[in-house]
């Protein structure tokens, strides 16, 4: 609740000044900046931050030379230590983001076993599906057709859109009354 009194008290600053004043009559920029959207969206970034140094960390912890180390073998491929480190980065930052987005972005204050293990266990599908969807198969239709580094930010765009609307919509959705009295 602090940092949601926090932006608006930002929000209401910024937002008297003669020139931004402007910008929000422009159609959408009001929703947009509005706290869940600008909440969400700054987490993410920090998400980001978190997945990059856990990555760091624990290629840190592998030592030198930790691309070529392999764990084991399967078949032809080898499961490399980068590959674990990658997992454990996203393991990580999706954990990181489950919990900002429970309680800054959402407001989900429920901890109760039920509502907490549904929660949590449609966050990591709804990633899991984003990554598949998204990653692989959008991934790899636009790559073919475009440089890899626009895909990329292609894809990035349509994985924040998919896992807002899925958090907003699917996991963290507000229970209405009626919802509550049936439960």
């Amino acid at each position: 609740m602090v940092l949601k009194e926090w932006y608006e008290k930002l929000y209401n600053k910024v937002f008297s000044v003669p020139f931004f004043k402007k910008l929000l009559k422009i159609p959408g920029v009001k929703k947009l900046l509005e706290y869940e959207i600008m909440s969400y969206l700054v987490f993410g970034v920090l998400t980001t931050v978190v997945n990059l140094v856990s990555y760091w960390l624990i290629n840190k912890i592998a030592g030198e030379s930790y691309e070529t180390k392999i764990l084991f073998s399967v078949k032809s491929f080898d499961f490399r230590w980068i590959y674990l480190s990658n997992a454990g980065a996203w393991i990580i930052s999706v954990l990181f983001s489950f919990f900002t987005n429970k309680l800054f972005v959402f407001e989900s204050r429920s901890f109760a076993a039920k509502t907490f293990a549904k929660e949590i266990a449609s966050f990591f599908g709804a990633r899991i599906l984003s990554f598949l969807i998204f990653e692989e198969l959008v991934f790899g239709l636009l790559s073919s057709f475009m440089n890899s580094w626009t895909a990329k930010i292609a894809i990035a765009v349509f994985v924040v859109i998919f896992n807002y609307i899925a958090s907003k919509l699917v996991i963290f959705r507000k229970k209405s009354v009626k919802e509550s009295e049936d439960r």
